[in-house]
């Protein structure tokens, strides 16, 4: 449920304009619940659970929905997730199917610290924008988190996320290492247990949440239906463009193959025309000669006439 739709729910207080029923709340809220600006975190689902409407609305709206990132790393570790979202945009559109996809977003599991991975999926649910995804207020956890390391904190990506979120119940869990060009992935076999790694089939590692097989090719990871590969927006675009290039060359070749019939159809009507003239002109000089011939035989009937007498 979105924050629209929470601020449609009915108030605690009828008749009171939005802003303040929210003040309201808020001053209600802080008796139970405020948010840490250094350390901001959603409530327990225990405290989630003894929230009116409007206090969910003002914990929302209390928690940021900005990321302090570790120092950028550049394209290399901006690239591959963006073409990766775009990838698996594109594709889940495709198919029909509604899965919710976002890079660097704030993640707030009830009493935990704030997290933002490079990609994640929440299968099911509208894919609609967000400034936050609480888990509590959607009523449902990530389903498939992917990092991009390069640079940056080894040890986080690939020792202490394997533990965390396992815990916290993320069903699947992949690491593409971009400095070594490797992946790694773990997946939740049974709730409250620990990841057990996912193990690569002719170097591809199936995502169960996905449908998919995610691979190493040409220095970055792709998606994989089957034996085909799922195109990145770029593909899908220079594809298009292939497509629009083959119309135009088939749609300038039949307007050339036009213009030549309907050249031979003008040249055949011409000719036809001159013919139809021609045709015209044999008939006058042949009524003309006819008309020639009647009035030479009435002046030989006429002379003989004249003779005979």
């Amino acid at each position: 449920m979105g924050l629209e739709r929470l601020r449609d729910e009915p108030s605690e207080a009828p008749g009171l304009p939005a802003d303040v029923d929210v003040m309201l709340a808020l001053m209600s809220l802080s008796e139970r619940y405020r948010v840490d600006p250094d350390d901001p975190r959603a409530p327990s689902l225990e405290i989630w659970e003894t929230l009116t409407p409007a206090e969910r609305l003002a914990v929302l709206e209390q928690l940021p929905s900005e990321v302090d990132l570790e120092p950028p790393e550049g394209d290399a570790h901006r690239v591959p997730k963006q073409r990766g979202l775009e990838a698996l945009d594109a594709f889940f559109r495709r198919a029909g199917r509604n899965v919710y996809l976002s890079s660097e977003l704030p993640v707030y599991y009830p009493g935990e610290r704030m997290f933002a991975p490079d990609l994640i999926a929440v299968c099911d649910v509208e894919p609609g924008e967000r400034m936050h995804w609480v888990v509590a207020h959607e009523g449902k956890g990530l389903d498939f988190v992917l990092e991009v390391t390069l640079h940056g904190s080894r040890k986080k990506d690939l020792e202490e996320n394997v533990v965390r979120f396992a815990k916290l119940g993320i069903p699947e869990y992949f690491v593409f290492d971009r400095r070594n060009h490797r992946l790694h992935g773990w997946s939740l076999v049974a709730p409250g247990r620990a990841y057990e790694p996912i193990m690569p089939q002719q170097g591809r590692w199936h995502s169960a949440v996905l449908g998919l097989d995610l691979a190493v090719e040409a220095g970055r990871f792709r998606f994989y239906l089957g034996t085909a590969v799922v195109p990145e927006l770029a593909e899908l675009v220079d594809r298009a463009n292939h497509i629009v290039d083959d119309l135009q060359n088939k749609l300038e070749t039949l307007e050339r193959s036009l213009a030549a019939e309907t050249q031979r159809a003008e040249q055949e009507q011409r000719r036809a025309e001159q013919e139809q003239r021609r045709a015209e002109q044999e008939r006058q000089r042949a009524d003309e000669a006819e008309r020639a011939a009647e009035r030479l035989q009435k002046e030989l009937e006429r002379l003989r006439g004249q003779s005979s007498e």
